[in-house]
């Protein structure tokens, strides 16, 4: 029998988030047998780990700003109907090309309405089909709630056009509902795999062992970071680590002179570089980790347990990394400065307060196996399991 074929739709906008996680769903796939092809829709990003995948790029967009209302195209102008006209043609090539077994789309329906252009036509395609792909949502832990006028369609579209929605999450940490009220309407066609890491965790090390403990500042793919890596700057001689070593990490995407003017102001003892690909593997001798909120370094923080401190990203509407920092340190997992609070001070306060998470403390990071299992068994059962929906309706 032919290893079954996978496609995956996935389109980040400001950040990496999503494209990372998109990527670590295929290699799971992929290390389980499936033939993976990821079609991407957002700018390029250097060193991404693709080895074993199909990785297409889509004419690229991304948000003009952190309203998300207007996308750009890969020349920096608002995208127009003939944009639009030939990202929708090749993305149904690709499709057409592929002829996939499984279609998974990251977080749509539940957002990137501004790609319903070709999303909707695409999901008409697979629905067109003899024998139809089993299609699901990927979705991570925390959405932007939808506004409650736009709830009743998100929960019509899974029932009526997806087989599955995949959380990303762990139910007993941050459970969907804390971010989308009607659950139980597509509970039918909800599951958890725990969260979905890109890369392997090392083992634990010693935060007193070989090598000198550092802070750990990161700021994500970087693009909204700036403000954070100058408070940890300035925070840093108001520290009870002020005479250990700092490692600024700042994404790709803050621009050469903000990052020139970060390693020209860095004093003695603080190293300033681009985001490493080996990020992981320093945080388990970590003596803090402080960073934004985002899902995959969030879960990367908690997961190697080191002492956390968040920043959550929170310009115009965002809310997803606010509601994930006060979530967490429900739990007990986290300091964290809302951004409109951030300072020096208030930074420093944070970091002094710091400690790992509590010892019993066990999060479910096998997202990846977990999810490849599901998928892979839905397209192996897919002649009732993905049949006609038009024959299965939810009560």
């Amino acid at each position: 029998m032919s290893a079954p074929r996978a496609l995956i739709h996935v389109q980040h906008l400001l950040g990496i988030g999503h494209l990372r996680r998109a990527l670590a769903l295929g290699r799971a796939l992929a290390d389980a047998g499936a033939k993976v092809t990821v079609a991407s829709g957002g700018m390029g990003v250097p060193n991404l780990p693709t080895t074993g995948l199909d990785f297409v790029q889509l004419p690229p967009a991304r948000a003009s700003d952190a309203t998300f209302k207007q996308l750009l195209d890969e020349n920096g102008q608002p995208i127009d109907d003939a944009w639009r006209a030939r990202r929708k043609d090749a993305l149904l090539r690709l499709f057409a090309s592929v002829d996939p077994d499984l279609l998974a789309i990251e977080l749509y329906p539940f957002g990137r309405r501004q790609l319903r252009f070709e999303l909707e036509p695409l999901l008409d395609a697979a629905h067109a089909r003899p024998r139809r792909p089993a299609i699901a949502c990927s979705l991570r832990d925390i959405i932007h709630p939808p506004a409650p006028g736009r709830v009743d369609g998100v929960v019509e579209a899974v029932r009526e056009r997806f087989d599955m929605v995949l959380v990303h999450g762990d139910p007993g940490l941050i459970p969907l509902d804390l971010s989308f009220p009607d659950v139980a309407r597509i509970a039918g066609r909800l599951h958890y795999t725990g969260y979905l890491l890109d890369q392997p965790l090392p083992a634990a090390a010693s935060r007193g062992g070989p090598g000198e403990p550092e802070v750990i500042v990161s700021s994500g793919g970087g693009a909204v970071g700036e403000p954070l890596l100058r408070a940890a700057l300035a925070a840093r001689t108001l520290t009870h680590h002020r005479d250990r070593p700092w490692r600024l990490l700042a994404g790709h995407n803050l621009g050469e002179a903000a990052f020139q003017a970060l390693c020209r102001e860095a004093p003695p003892g603080v190293i300033v570089e681009r985001a490493r690909p080996d990020f992981t593997a320093l945080l388990p001798g970590a003596l803090c980790s402080v960073s934004q909120a985002g899902y995959n370094t969030a879960i990367e923080v908690l997961a190697a347990r080191a002492p956390a401190v968040f920043v959550p990203f929170a310009d115009e509407a965002e809310v997803e990394q606010t509601l994930r920092c006060r979530a967490l340190a429900r739990h007990g997992l986290c300091r964290w400065v809302p951004p409109t609070a951030l300072s020096p001070q208030a930074l420093a306060q944070a970091i002094d307060a710091a400690e790992p998470p509590p010892p019993g403390l066990v999060i479910d990071t096998d997202g990846g196996r977990k999810s490849a299992t599901l998928l892979l068994r839905a397209v192996a059962e897919k002649a009732t399991f993905a049949g006609d929906l038009s024959q299965r309706r939810d009560p």
